[in-house]
């Protein structure tokens, strides 16, 4: 008796082996995309990972800086002036105070740098080394630290007081091994016996490497690049980022509001649509040349000003806000504004107390996004004159100032390489975590606001 297979049974077989054929190969696919997607996002961390970790390497060591401890002796007969003038020895105060600056002129004309050299060689006495030579191992601004203690003490004269030096640019480097040692010594940056003498102060302790508390209290310097600080670009960061949140956010959240709930559907209001869409992919540097050619040129603005500069970063920031607070708005379900309307709430009423507080944690999310890229941006402001060596920290909107990207930008480009390349690393550092901070802000306010709504 032979077996028969009926021709139904052979389709489903076929059938069958089909569906498992095609379920094997749409598992295979599954599992290659999730292994594509697991890859791709390692190699994007990996690269962050890269990096970061190149940018610590090199910026880390900068918040530490090499420092001269040494003894100090404010010799009377160095120091010119005499004693302070005193307010009861004057008529008046203005005659009193033109004495005090007379004082002081005569002191900043003292011979501060032979103060220095004493007592770097009471340091080490029966080292043979060439003054100049010797002024070599610190920066050029420790005469005027020495001259601003006396100032603010007058009664050290006579009297021996530990002093922190900071070290020179050159000598930091040659200790901290970023200059070549093998380097023979007409390609040497300091001479012979200030690298034996440096090596020597850092072996007997009077050389250490201290945290650089300067690099957040002091302005860039020019003259001593090892002072040189991030005060003055911090503080123009921060009142242009005020510009930003004070004209940025209202106009930009009220604009939005009037053109998702107000606006009339029509060809004007697309072509705005349009526009604002077309304004979020503009290079930012055009947003530069419209403020160098407005606010500037035909407003009259101060060149270099924060006030400018957040005037640029607003227009830049204006479209990102307004974007993602429409989307926001678009998200409230339409059931929310139709309940509001039925109980009687008038249009104001339905958008600015149920719909608007519903779109809270989005627009708090871009308004701090907005921020965060208005912070990094570099290229419009080099069009305003924000690029240019500012020695003081700006006390208003209206003073001259740099930002903290203009600063990064300067510093590398700077002619002591390998000084400042480390330095700039550093205010990445700065700039990095002044970000990463407004992220995590956003992250910590909107998850606060989604609890509430």
């Amino acid at each position: 008796m032979t077996d028969t297979v009926l021709p139904g049974a052979a389709a489903g077989a076929q059938n069958r082996e089909r569906v498992r054929k095609s379920l094997s190969r749409r598992h295979r696919n599954e599992i290659l995309f999730r292994w594509a997607g697991i890859l791709s996002i390692a190699a994007a961390l990996g690269f962050v990972a890269i990096l970061f970790g190149m940018i610590l390497s090199k910026g880390l060591p900068s918040f530490w800086q090499s420092t001269v401890h040494v003894e100090a002796f404010f010799d009377p007969e160095l120091i010119e002036g005499g004693p302070r003038p005193v307010l009861a020895d004057f008529p008046s105060p203005a005659d009193h105070q033109q004495a005090v600056n007379e004082w002081q002129r005569a002191v900043t004309l003292s011979n501060w740098n032979r103060i220095v050299e004493t007592a770097l060689r009471a340091e080490a006495p029966d080292f043979e080394i060439e003054t100049r030579d010797l002024l070599e191992l610190v920066t050029s601004s420790a005469r005027f630290q020495l001259r601003d203690m006396y100032f603010a003490n007058p009664d050290v004269l006579g009297q021996t007081m530990p002093v922190s030096i900071l070290a020179s640019a050159n000598t930091d480097n040659w200790l901290k091994g970023t200059i070549d040692r093998s380097q023979p010594d007409e390609r040497q940056q300091l001479a012979a016996t200030t690298r034996t003498l440096a090596d020597q102060f850092e072996e007997n302790g009077t050389i250490s490497f201290d945290f650089a508390w300067h690099i957040f209290t002091n302005v860039d310097s020019r003259s001593a690049p090892a002072t040189a600080g991030l005060a003055g670009a911090f503080m123009g960061s921060l009142y242009m980022m005020i510009v930003v949140i004070v004209l940025a956010v209202p106009i930009g959240v009220a604009s939005a509001v009037y053109l998702e709930e107000f606006a009339p559907k029509n060809r004007l209001t697309d072509l705005i649509e349009v526009n604002i869409n077309n304004l979020a992919a503009v290079p930012s540097i055009v947003f530069g040349l419209l403020g160098a050619a407005v606010f500037i040129n035909y407003f009259g603005l101060p060149r270099s000003a924060p006030l400018v500069g957040g005037l640029v970063l607003t227009l830049m920031t204006l479209p990102t806000i307004i974007i993602a607070t429409r989307a926001a708005l678009r998200a409230v379900p339409p059931s929310l504004r139709q309940a509001a309307l039925g109980l009687g709430a008038s249009r104001n009423q339905t958008v600015f107390h149920h719909v608007l507080p519903m779109t809270y944690p989005g627009v708090l999310t871009a308004t701090i996004i907005g921020v965060a890229q208005a912070l990094g941006e570099t290229a419009p402001l080099l069009l305003i004159g924000m690029s240019a060596f500012i020695a003081n920290i700006p006390a208003g909107p209206l003073d001259s100032a740099t930002a903290l990207p203009v600063q990064i930008y300067l510093w590398q480009g700077n002619e002591n390489r390998n000084f400042f390349e480390a330095r700039t690393s550093a205010a990445i550092i700065v700039l990095l975590g002044l970000m990463l901070l407004l992220n995590a802000i956003a992250i910590f306010l909107r998850s606060r606001l989604e609890k509430r709504a």
